[in-house]
């Protein structure tokens, strides 16, 4: 398949790029993006095409490495070009737009993928795959990292105003939704600004019954290496992730994997643009409730 690349930030740089060059069955294709410096940079090898358009007409499919807003008309000008494509998380700037963004993709018979890294990780697949043997009633989740305080990802502008719920929120949420169900609500959702700290308090769908888990988030606590710890306890016992271990890009690599067989088969992926519609949704709905300080 001929994949287009569009973006050339940090996370294009440690994912993106490096899976689409390294995949047997990819040709990576071209690569666009605002700065071409940027551009030659994340992929020396390959084409820079310097018109978004010419690129997105040469390939079969998209991936993307851009913030929200900016994805959400390139991806729509993709799909309506009869494109697939690989979403960066989360999928747009609101709930609104990600619902126009899957209505396009779904009228356009195109295959979709977001880039839920973590969850192709076999660390966390091992986790998923514990919980199914275990009765769980509750989840509890907390992602801590300093990345809005220095290093390569501070100076992302979405990622400051958006801060943590908006970047690595997505891959908690999606992790927390496998385990218990669809979230159904937002009980509550609070942040403290100076630490870009959220604590969410969700409840799930479930066929036994409403479930709920406990999320904290923070992209501005000093801590290094980053913590990740996921736990998914109930009647059945204790079953915890904590390991994040395997780079993006090999996780990456299983993500195309996956979607390769999606648009072989043109069978919806669990990880499609539903799925980050339903994210977004979420993500509304917290940042809805800190603004009205309920």
């Amino acid at each position: 398949m001929r994949i287009g690349l569009i973006g050339a930030g940090p996370w294009a740089r440690q994912a993106a790029a490096p899976a689409l060059t390294a995949h047997p069955d990819v040709e990576f294709a071209g690569i666009w993006a605002r700065r071409p410096d940027a551009a030659a940079q994340t992929a020396p090898e390959v084409p820079y095409v310097d018109d978004v358009d010419a690129l997105i007409d040469s390939v079969d499919a998209v991936a993307f490495a851009v913030p929200p807003d900016v994805q959400f008309d390139l991806a729509r000008r993709a799909v309506a070009a009869g494109r697939h494509v690989l979403l960066d998380k989360p999928i747009t700037g609101s709930a609104a737009d990600a619902t126009t963004l899957v209505t396009a993709i779904d009228e356009a018979g195109v295959s979709s993928m977001v880039t839920l890294t973590r969850r192709f990780a076999p660390e966390t697949r091992a986790f998923l795959d514990a919980v199914c043997d275990t009765e769980v009633a509750t989840v509890t989740a907390t992602w801590l990292s300093g990345a809005l305080l220095g290093g390569e990802y501070a100076g992302s502008t979405w990622r400051q105003e958006g801060g943590a719920l908006m970047d690595v929120g997505p891959h908690v949420l999606d992790l927390a939704m496998e385990v218990l169900g669809p979230i159904e609500s937002v009980a509550w959702a609070r942040r403290d600004d100076a630490s870009d700290t959220w604590s969410l308090a969700l409840q799930h769908e479930s066929t036994g019954g409403v479930r709920t888990s406990l999320v904290t988030l923070s992209m501005r606590t000093p801590v290094r290496p980053s913590v990740l710890r996921i736990g998914a306890s109930g009647p059945g016992g204790l079953v915890e992730l904590s390991d994040r271990t395997t780079p993006p890009d090999r996780c990456y690599a299983v993500l195309l994997d996956e979607f390769l067989e999606s648009v072989r088969t043109g069978t919806r992926h669990e990880c499609s643009a539903h799925r980050g519609l339903a994210l977004q949704r979420v993500i509304e709905q917290c940042r809805t409730l800190v603004a009205s300080g309920r």
